[in-house]
This record gives structure tokens, sequence and C-alpha cells, in this order.
């Protein structure tokens, strides 16, 4: 397969790096169909009598097997290049739903959670992070936009997906056969849509520089290394382990209002004379997640004018205070109730854009794509961590006879705590040691020579 191999997808000269994002894009807005799973939730419950609990359970496993296949592959990635990775995304995430479509036309549902929760999920973590070093060789003067505008299509996907998705649902029935069909018109669409990014990403050949760069030897920004760290040794450096805490820490916070968020807007408001209607709390997540994919854009982007420290002083200090707001300010004003969610959701998004970016920063481009992966961990520790904060805790405090915003208060007290905690990991962030870098000249001068696994 010459075609797959890493020296043929080096770019020709004169090879626009405008055309790598797109590439990348029609990865991204792909795999991020996983944040629309809830509109198969009913159908599946009510065609092959399913609880609420097992109709998520595909998509638990999905974010699951990302976390786990984006931290193992992360270095088999960066050795067989991004070609053959967004390959393998593509055949993991398509087949996952073909087999969930047998799963469901024959009634057989562990098919649905194998297909869509185990393969899709395998091609959801290389899909993710396959671009992310190919992105950043290409921009090296401006990481965060590049980073920006992929991850940014992850978290937009789900804005084509669940009205697509709905309508196909419509169109083809809402039964087990109904729901077949549409698995199969989506997996075959989306194998079309992401091979189109499979031919079209390139590499940079090794001494391409953007125009305009600062000459080699140029004076660093504070923070921005010109050294390169391998895989292996960034897991050796606090450096990484602080990333891992700032991460975590951040997505516990974003997903603990994301995952609860149109209950959450209906509980704060159910005790006033203007309580939130279905249709009201369903265009607030919306809105939410519409704040979640901008975010990962503007504050992406604006991290390359003031620094990666600097924007998640922002998203971490900024969010604290916005969580004090919603915790003091109780069920006293809905615009503002809705502001603070909508501005904590945008540095949800930002959070995980700017990370790659970060990563570059400390580790060069070595082989960030293999440490981003290591690094998305956290969102998997993250994901687990703040749904059960704020079900756990509201669940205790309606068991104890409270309601409207008594139901979430402690919950995000608890949710500054945890921002402050990131705030101090991301102060103690410093360059990495000379002892961690790679030679001058790495063997080979690429990703290969680096095979280790964690």
């Amino acid at each position: 397969m010459l075609a797959l191999a890493r020296s043929a997808t080096v770019a020709p000269p004169g090879w626009s790096r405008w055309l790598v994002p797109p590439a990348a894009l029609a990865i991204h807005l792909a795999i991020g169909q996983a944040y629309a799973w809830s509109v198969f939730k009913p159908p599946l419950e009510s065609s092959l009598d399913l609880s609420g609990t097992a109709s998520a359970l595909p998509f638990q496993l999905a974010i699951v097997m990302l976390g786990l296949s984006a931290a193992f592959g992360g270095t088999l990635v960066e050795r067989r290049g991004p070609r053959w990775a967004m390959l393998v995304s593509t055949v993991c995430f398509c087949s996952g739903f073909l087999v969930s479509a047998l799963g469901a036309a024959t009634g057989q549902y562990w098919l649905v959670v194998l297909g869509y929760g185990f393969i899709g999920g395998i091609g959801l973590g290389i899909g993710y992070i396959s671009p992310v070093s190919t992105l950043i060789k290409w921009f090296p003067d401006r990481p965060g936009m590049a980073t920006g505008i992929a991850i940014m299509g992850f978290g937009g996907g789900a804005l084509i997906a669940s009205p697509w998705s709905s309508g196909l649902l419509d169109a083809l029935g809402t039964d087990s056969a109904g729901i077949a069909r549409t698995f199969l018109v989506m997996g075959l669409v989306y194998a079309v849509f992401m091979s189109l990014g499979v031919l079209l990403i390139r590499v940079p050949p090794d001494d391409w520089r953007p125009p305009g760069a600062a000459p080699a030897g140029s004076a660093p920004r504070a923070l921005v290394t010109t050294a390169q760290v391998s895989a292996r040794n960034a897991l050796r450096t606090p450096q990484f382990w602080c990333l891992w805490v700032i991460l975590c820490m951040n997505v516990t916070a974003g997903i603990g209002i994301l995952e609860k968020a149109a209950p959450m807007i209906a509980d704060f408001f159910a005790d006033t004379a203007t309580p939130v209607s279905a249709a009201a709390a369903a265009g607030f997540v919306g809105l939410l997640s519409l704040a979640n994919m901008l975010g990962r854009f503007a504050w992406s982007t604006t991290s390359d004018l003031v620094g990666r420290k600097n924007i998640y002083r922002l998203y971490l200090g900024v969010g604290a205070l916005l969580y004090l707001v919603l915790a003091t300010t109780g069920d006293a004003s809905k615009p503002l109730f809705v502001a603070c969610a909508a501005v904590i959701l945008s540095f949800y998004g930002g959070g995980f854009s700017t990370a790659p970016a970060y990563l570059k920063d400390l580790f060069g481009t070595y082989q960030v794509g293999a440490i981003h992966g290591r690094l998305l961990t956290a969102w998997s520790t993250a994901g687990v961590l703040g749904p059960l904060i704020v079900n756990a805790i509201a669940d205790s405090q309606h068991a104890a006879g409270r309601s409207g915003p008594d139901l979430y208060t402690t919950s995000f007290f608890i949710m500054i705590g945890l921002l402050v905690v990131g705030f101090v990991a991301n102060e103690l962030i410093r360059p990495v040691h000379p002892r961690h870098h790679e030679p001058a000249e790495p063997p080979g001068h690429d990703a290969r020579q680096e095979g280790a696994a964690l």
C-alpha cells in the first residue's frame, strides 16, 4: 500500500497549506456525530425494549474507546503518518455503523454496542488525533488557529448529524428496520465524506517553513521550545502531568453542565413565575453546543496572540468566577444564567483545541500527536467525573426534599474548587528541562524511530 506510506504524503512544491484544515475537518465533522447519539436513544428504547441506561451504553463505550485508542495508538499514528491514521479512522468509524445496522435489523443489541461503541470508538480516537501534528507542522506560526479549526469540527459535528439523523429516522422509520437503514445510510455517506480527507492530507517537506516565518535561531516566546521531546520522555515531565490536571479540571467543569443542561435549567427556574418549557430547555442545549463549537476556534486562535498560559488563566480563573455567579445568584435572572453557562461551555471547547498547541509549545513537534493522545486520558476521566458529581449531588439533594438551585449549588462550589486546582497547575508550568530533550538531530528526522508505546 504505497499510497499510505508516510513518504507518499509529502506535499509537492507549491502545495497550499490551507488545503490541510479542510482535510482535517472532513474527519472531525464526521466523528463529531458522537455528540448526536441522543437522537437514537428514544427509537432504540421503544423498538428494542431498552432502558435509558442501556441505550446510553454505545455512546459511553465509544468515549472510553476514544480515550484508550488515542492514548495507546498515538505513537503508531505518528510513525505511520496522517493518511494511514485517517484511513483507519474511516474504516473503523464507518464499519461501526454497518455492524450497528446489522444489530438493529436482527434485534441483537450487543451488536449495536460492539459496532458503534467498540469499533466506532476506536475510529473516534484515531480520527481525533490523526491530523493534529500535521496541522501544527504546517502552521508553526499559528498552531492554535490550525488545531482550533479541526477540533471545532468535532464540536460542530452534532449540529449536522442531529437534524440529519432525525430526518433519516422520520423518512425511514423509527422501528428496528428503520434504525438499521439509518445506520446503513450514515455509514456509507460518512465513508465517502471522510475519504476526501484521506486523499487530501499532505505533510510538509522536512525543510519547509511558512512564508514570512522568523529565521531559525530567533528568540522564542516564553514557554515556546525550539527543542524536541519524545512521547516517552514527555510522560516523565511534570509539565505533562500539570497539563493533564488542567485539561481534566476544565473538562470536568464544562461537561458537568453540558451533560445535564436541559433538566438543569428546568430545575433552576421551576419554582419561579416563568418556568422553562421543554422547547426552551432544548434551545438552551443547542445554544451551549454552539458556544462549545465556536469557543474551540475563537479562544484557540486568541491563544496564538496572548499565549497558551494566559488563555488557560482565562478558562480556569474566569470560569471559576462564573460558577461563583451561578452559585450565588440562583434563579434571580435567566439571561445571566444562560450567559454564564454559555461562556463556561466556550471555555470547555477552547480547552480542547488549545491543548495541542500548548503541547507543541512545551514539547516541540517531534511526537506531539502521540503526546496529545496520552493527554486525552484526562478527557476520559473527566467524562466520568463531571456527570457523576452533578448527578449524584442533585439526586441526594432531591432525596432530602430540596428543589430549584439548591439541587446544584454544592456541585457548583465543587467545580470552583476543581478550576482553582487547574489554575494552580497552570501556574506551575515552566519550560521542560533539557535532560528530556531529544538530540539535536533525531535519528531519521521523524517519529518513526520512536516506536515505544505507553
